[in-house]
């Protein structure tokens, strides 16, 4: 959960790792630091908390050089300091910036420890640098370094290496951390993924796993684990956007919300074919093909995959598995039931999912990678992408990639139906022209922030929350607690109102929140039925429904209402209330909406 930089060759770099830095921000934001090379030594500003205090660190101490790399962390071993920032330096000779977690790194340290090494920081990575400087220190060339730290790691690794008496060259490398290398025209350039480079060359080389290179301003030489020359392609990316900015709103995530009318539409865009009708990068044959699906993904990209689900298995008549990507392929799963995997994430880097993909991949499943980055890991080694078009989304909390993901899938549902002959040509346009109102009925959704703001009010003092959903809903409602205690630290938990009364009722007293989802299907009489008896026992209901379901619970204390739509499109639209919902009540406690605690935007360590 780290963002790493590095350039070689260009004058005056540390400004630049500094903006690529921003650029990756979202990555962690525990610490920061820039190391460059200067007269054959190593100068370096480190800074705890955001990169704003690492930027006022380097107008005060500016860092000149042609040769630096640079580091955002999320901590995993060693707690929040400066001792524990990246950059890491060993004898004063070897710089080195990681993301990843060494395993083996207490055996290795105590090793290196009985040899003369003595080390400053807590953390695992330290023990890159002084392997590095063992390795440089017994003669070794840096082709013969790479391979030895390499064979020496256990563990997920990116990182960058600079040793003071090597001006103008690093070594980089990676296992299951993405990293990307940039090709100037005059300089050479490091990032953990391409975007942190788009600026600066549009020329990427991605590194395959075990693989590093030595980089210098006018090269770049991978070699595999055994130091043997391999070729990487040159991919040309899109040309940089530039740093987002919040367009004039207070937040990231209230201008994400607010973009999701857009996210949606351009979604669909790429989900319609020439002649209209929706559609999948899968060939009609290929999608008839499917009996069996399971779904990959973490946090809100798993409930993404819960939403599908229903949709699936109702319209398609197709079953479907969903699984934390994080335990999947560690309880050694049975695959012989499915015929695909659908890999979900934003970044496309959530490591947990990958590995989930590469897993099913090795069982002999046809993998789909649901990403909303090109160029990503997932979307490079998935053997199909179908991609959303939600644009960059900073906020730490995924708002519009989400609903573009319910948008993907749902599409994906129909087409799918369609190809096995499982929808009525009919309901199949019924629904197609409900989808293409989504952006406008999204939008409409988006004017309820001021009918919002006083429920956020009234659950700042709130020390728990509940959420409740039925049937396609459910997933809407674990989704809906988790933007709660990711944004205002509530502890807030989801459930299928049928289940209440197996358990959770017993958390139910006077005052608790109860936010209900509820929607105009088949099973509102019984959803209503279970919100019966929470508001019996003294549960304040707060009451997320359609305009045509209102007066189902005519016992809710507060009834937010979004347009009527077809109860498939259900979850996409409730959602909306649920993100303000959450927003608005983070943002009246005054917490960090868009930087929550502990938290990272791509979680690329196990």
């Amino acid at each position: 959960m780290c963002g790493i930089v590095g350039a070689v060759g260009l004058a005056g770099c540390s400004e630049t790792l500094l903006d690529s830095l921003k650029r990756l921000e979202y990555r962690g934001y525990d610490s920061s630091g820039i190391v460059t090379q200067q007269d054959g030594g190593l100068i370096m500003n480190r800074a705890v908390g955001k990169l704003v205090n690492l930027q006022e660190v380097m107008r005060q101490q500016p860092l000149p050089g042609s040769a630096g790399i640079g580091h955002t962390r999320g901590a995993t071993h060693g707690g929040v300091s400066e001792r524990n920032a990246h950059p890491h330096i060993a004898a004063g000779k070897v710089a080195i910036v990681h993301n990843g977690i060494i395993e083996n790194h207490a055996s290795l340290r105590e090793e290196l420890q009985a040899n003369g090494h003595s080390f400053d920081s807590e953390t695992d990575s330290e023990v890159l640098a002084h392997l590095f400087h063992h390795a440089f220190e017994n003669g070794m060339s840096p082709q013969e370094a790479g391979v030895y730290v390499i064979s020496q790691i256990e563990g997920t690794f990116g990182f960058a290496a600079m040793h003071a008496d090597h001006p103008d060259m690093m070594i980089v490398g990676r296992n299951a951390s993405p990293l990307a290398v940039g090709l100037g025209e005059e300089a050479s350039f490091v990032g953990s993924d391409a975007a942190a480079l788009a600026h600066l060359t549009r020329n990427i080389i991605y590194l395959k796993d075990f693989d590093f290179a030595i980089i210098r301003p006018d090269s770049v030489d991978v070699f595999d684990a055994t130091g043997t020359p391999v070729n990487r392609e040159i991919v040309i990316v899109a040309a940089s956007p530039g740093i987002v900015d919040k367009g004039g709103y207070r937040h990231y995530m209230e201008k994400e919300i607010h973009e999701q009318p857009e996210a949606i539409a351009h979604t669909l865009a790429a989900m319609t074919g020439a002649d209209g009708k929706l559609t999948t990068p899968i060939g009609r044959d290929d999608l008839a093909g499917i009996n069996g699906i399971v779904m990959l993904a973490a946090g809100t990209s798993h409930y993404a995959s819960m939403v599908a689900r229903y949709w699936i298995e109702s319209i398609a008549r197709v079953p479907v598995a969903c699984e934390v990507a994080s335990e999947y392929r560690y309880r050694n799963p049975v695959t012989s039931a499915y015929t695909t995997a659908i890999a979900i994430s934003q970044s496309g880097e959530s490591l947990d999912t990958l590995m989930a993909m590469r897993h099913a991949g090795e069982a002999g499943l046809k993998t789909i990678g649901l990403v909303n980055v090109d160029g990503s890991t997932i979307a490079r080694e998935a053997d199909i992408v179908m991609p959303t078009r939600a644009g960059p989304e900073i906020g730490v909390a995924s708002t519009k990639a989400f609903t573009a993901q319910l948008t993907a899938l749902l599409s994906f549902s129909i087409a799918l139906a369609e190809a096995r002959s499982e929808i009525t040509a009919a309901r199949r346009d019924e629904l197609h022209n409900h989808i293409q109102r989504l952006p406008s009925l999204v939008g409409k959704t988006l004017g309820l922030f001021d009918q919002i703001r006083p429920v956020a009010h009234s659950l700042m003092g709130a020390r728990s929350a509940l959420y409740l959903g039925r049937d396609v809903l459910f997933p809407v409602a674990l989704e809906g607690a988790l933007k709660l205690k990711e944004l205002s630290y509530i502890h807030a938990e989801g459930f299928a109102s049928g289940e209440m009364k197996h358990g959770p009722i017993a958390l139910i007293e006077k005052g608790l929140p109860v936010i209900a989802l509820l929607a105009a299907d088949e099973v509102m009489g019984k959803a209503a039925s279970n919100l019966q008896e929470a508001s019996a026992r003294g549960a304040r209901i707060i009451l997320v429904t359609e305009e045509c379901a209102a007066d189902t619970v005519d016992f809710a204390d507060t009834t937010i209402t979004v347009p009527d739509v077809d109860p498939v499109l259900a979850p996409l639209l409730l959602t909306i209330p649920v993100q303000i919902l959450a927003y608005l009540t983070a943002f009246e406690k005054g917490t960090d909406v868009d930087q929550p605690r502990n938290l990272a935007k791509s979680v690329t360590v196990e």
